[in-house]
This record gives structure tokens, sequence and C-alpha cells, in this order.
């Protein structure tokens, strides 16, 4: 019942302010929303990945709102596509993340929300080094087969539920994230590894794994911030 009320909700395009820039997006807001996930695209991706919207179709049927941006410009996205090194650049990403994060706690729409951070690949180290600068509005982070090792030293300082999902078929990616687990400091971490899935999660039901283990986590821990619940 809830699923299909909760589909009528319609991706609206918004500019994201962040910085001195404007990120292109698209913003979700199911009709009773609990919170809202930000997601964090990886290595030459954007709000367009068909992976990431699909994660996010599923969390709106779950009544979380999401929010995909482009992290890059459109000029910064053509410099990258020659160079590669800018989708490498965490602090500039995890910059743009609390850029978008602070644009959420300022409209309407979510600024009674608390935020999730859903990073994939280079994505998932750069929600984590974000979610360390806004503390008081990231809810939670999930990666997906992310990098979490290249938050480096702002690992210890994560205090955010964190759920790390990894494919079992992605030997390297494995063992980073099992490295970075146990630097992490949130008192709620875990890493799932999903059997017979490769990095990208192609294999059939295995993108669908990520998706339920993601609205799951985000469920069980987004809920209002304290100091923007109403009186």
């Amino acid at each position: 019942m809830g699923r299909n009320t909760i589909s009528l909700a319609k991706p609206q395009a918004v500019q994201v302010k962040a910085g001195e820039i404007a990120l292109e997006g698209n913003l979700t807001v199911p009709e009773g929303t609990q919170g809202v996930v930000l997601f964090a695209h990886g290595s030459g991706s954007g709000r367009h990945s068909p992976r990431n919207r699909f994660v996010a179709e599923r969390l709106n049927e779950a009544g979380l709102s999401t929010l995909l941006i482009d992290l890059l410009t459109e000029r910064e996205e053509a410099i990258d596509e020659w160079t590669a090194h800018l989708r490498f650049d965490i602090d500039l990403l995890a910059e743009r993340l609390v850029g978008a994060t602070d644009w959420l706690a300022h409209d309407q729409r979510t600024a009674a929300l608390s935020v999730g951070l859903f990073g994939a690949s280079t994505g998932g180290g750069a929600a984590l080094v974000a979610a360390t600068r806004r503390p008081d509005r990231v809810g939670a982070v999930v990666s997906r087969g992310g990098r979490p090792d290249l938050a480096g030293g702002a690992l210890a300082q994560v205090q955010a539920p964190t759920l790390l999902i990894v494919g079992g078929d992605d030997g390297v990616v494995i063992s980073l994230n099992e490295l970075a687990l146990k630097e992490l400091s949130a008192s709620a971490k875990q890493l799932v590894i999903v059997p017979g899935a490769s990095h990208l999660f192609m294999e059939p039901g295995k993108l669908e794994e990520v998706a339920r283990l993601a609205t799951e986590w985000f469920t069980r821990h987004l809920h209002v911030p304290v100091e923007t619940t109403a009186v």
C-alpha cells in the first residue's frame, strides 16, 4: 500500500549551491518522508548513474527522500575525462558533499530531515570525510563497492553509523574495506560482503540486495535532528 502511494513522488530538477558553484541535481521527496539520502557518485559517474538511480528509487519506495547530484561541473567533467584526477580528489568531492548537505539544511523541503550519505567507488571515501565535517547533520553512511580507505585519517573521526557493502568477487576492494572498518570509530559499523557480486553489482539480484541493505540501514539510523524538530 505504502509503495503505491510513495511511487507518486517525482524527481525535481534542482541547482545545489556548494560554495561558489552550482551543481545540477534531482531531488525526490515522498510524502511523510523520514530522512534524505545524498548520493556521492563514483569515478566518472554522475546523477544519471543507472545503478544509483535504481537504489534511489528503492529508497523512495521506503519513504526516504533522495538527492542525486553531479559532484563536478560540466567543465570539470570535461577536464576529468582527459586527466581522471578530479574523481580522486577526495577533499574536493567531500567539500561538494558538505555544500550539498548545507543546501539540504536550508531548503524547506528537507530542512527538518537528517541526512544519509550513499557513496560508490571513490564517493565512498568522500562521503566519510564529509560525515566528519557535518556530524550534527549526517545521521548514517552507506558505501557500495567504495573506497573508504581514501578517507585516510578521517576514518578515526567518523561518528555516523556506517555500512560498507562489497561484492564477494571484488577481492582487492574487500581487503581495503576490511582495513577501513578497523579504523572507523563509529559505534555502529558493519561490513557486508555480497556473495557472487562483482565491483559494480551487475549480476542478477545483486543490486537489489544492495538496495535492500541500504534501505534497512538508513531506515534504522536516520531520524529528525533534535535542533530542527518542530515545537
